[in-house]
């Protein structure tokens, strides 16, 4: 039974910060939308409650950016995508909660030293090659199915081809559209969209548009350094507390 009083701030925060990532105001930050939740609900619950929102935002970030895609990087990306969100799915019933959680943590605290380490500049200038695209397309798909926090890996490859913001914008929303819209089939199966989750999807989905509008609005209007300083911190501060929680799971199960 979910306390409303600690879930209902938890959630509205959670679905705006991803709902501003989904503008292209936030870049990454928009992964925290699970940790978040896993904050006051179970992982896997979470990730199920949040797909119809993930989708619903999707549609409006596409329409968005309907003129501004980077297909060659797609048609890079998508057949990893593919068989990542196939290995989430069959391994999705071999772990469990607390694993779920210490892996959120984990690629959490990666994407936090990717945005300190320069292994962003290393990569920068090379040219866009069909194996590596596949990599991370597939790793991007996998941590999505897992814990719809794929944008580490999508940044790490697409970063590097310097875009324009809006192409940039443009491509992430078309990328995780796809992959999301993939997910529908494996959730259903897995029992995620049942109708206490799909309660909750719908209650949270104005939510989620308020955030992607509310983003679109500020993203050609304010400076946002400020913010990522603070941010990345927080986010760093709730990857470890995330891991710590899926470690004591996992290691008093032993």
């Amino acid at each position: 039974m979910l306390d409303p009083v600690f879930f209902i701030p938890v959630a509205v925060i959670a679905v705006l910060i991803v709902g501003l990532s989904k503008a292209g105001l936030l870049g990454s930050l928009g992964m925290v939308g699970v940790p978040l939740l896993a904050l006051v609900m179970p992982a896997r619950d979470a990730a199920g409650m949040m797909l119809p929102v993930l989708l619903a935002m999707d549609a409006v970030a596409i329409w968005t950016y309907r003129r501004e895609v980077n297909w060659a990087i797609l048609r890079l990306m998508l057949p990893g995508a593919a068989i990542g969100t196939l290995l989430g799915w069959g391994l999705w019933s071999l772990v469990s909660d607390d694993a779920v959680l210490l892996f959120v943590g984990v690629v959490t605290l990666l994407f936090i030293l990717d945005a300190i380490l320069p292994l962003r500049k290393k990569l920068a200038g090379l040219p866009p090659s069909r194996p590596w695209g596949a990599f991370w397309g597939g790793f991007a798909g996998f941590t999505s199915f897992i814990s719809h926090t794929g944008g580490p890996p999508f940044q790490i490859y697409v970063l590097p081809q310097r875009l324009a913001p809006a192409l940039y914008a443009g491509t992430s929303a078309f990328f995780f559209a796809i992959v999301n819209t993939a997910k529908l089939i494996p959730y259903f199966f897995l029992g995620q969209l049942n109708v206490h989750n799909l309660t909750l999807s719908a209650a949270l989905i104005p939510v989620g548009l308020v955030g992607v509008l509310l983003g679109v609005w500020m993203v050609r209007r304010i400076s946002m350094a400020w913010f990522y300083t603070i941010a990345y911190w927080l986010v760093f501060l709730l990857a470890l507390y995330i891991t710590w929680k899926g470690a004591m799971g996992l290691l008093s199960g032993i």
